[in-house]
């Protein structure tokens, strides 16, 4: 069985060729407010981005993955971020990029593969997520999959002059 192919979506590592897809949602403040950017970023950053993508997860703690269709078209990326080896558990966070492919599973999809692969290749024994308290679609999703909500963090995010509350979410896996 692999781990990272489904139905409708696959995952795959960063590519060179990925520079532009990264550049755009990097820069679209439309998702700041989610990814908790202030700036944008230049190609060239993301380009060094990529040259660097190969590297281990056991080493700069985070893994990106680009979610695709079986078409081969790219709709989104997943991460696993603070990576932590000791205590088994990982962040992740999931986006897909435009208005038209969100609502189709894809990103049901995609978060069901980087759970089963952590726990059969990484080991893991939970995940965690931080999810703004007025993200609905998201809580929706990652409760869906089996992720509890375990804390509220008051006024945790500035947000154009707003304090605004996050969730906490953990899944034992």
């Amino acid at each position: 069985m692999l781990t990272l192919k489904g139905d409708q979506v696959y995952l795959r590592a960063l590519e060179p060729e990925d520079l532009e897809f990264i550049y755009e949602i990097e820069n679209d403040e439309a998702v700041w407010e989610v990814s908790l950017t202030q700036t944008p970023y230049s190609r060239y950053l993301i380009k060094q981005y990529l040259e660097n993508a190969h590297k281990d997860i056991y080493e700069v703690k985070q893994l990106r993955l680009v979610i695709c269709l079986h078409s081969s078209e790219t709709v989104g990326l997943i991460d696993l971020f603070d990576f932590d080896v000791q205590n088994k558990r990982a962040g992740v966070g999931i986006l897909i990029n435009s208005q038209e492919q969100r609502y189709k599973g894809f990103g049901k999809e995609a978060l069901q593969l980087v759970v089963k692969y952590g726990k059969k290749h990484l080991g893991l024994h939970q995940l965690y997520c931080n999810i703004a308290e007025n993200n609905e679609p998201s809580l929706k999703l990652f409760q869906n999959q089996g992720f509890e909500i375990v804390g509220l963090k008051k006024d945790w995010n500035l947000v154009q002059g707003e304090f605004k509350n996050e969730y906490l979410l953990q899944h034992i896996l």
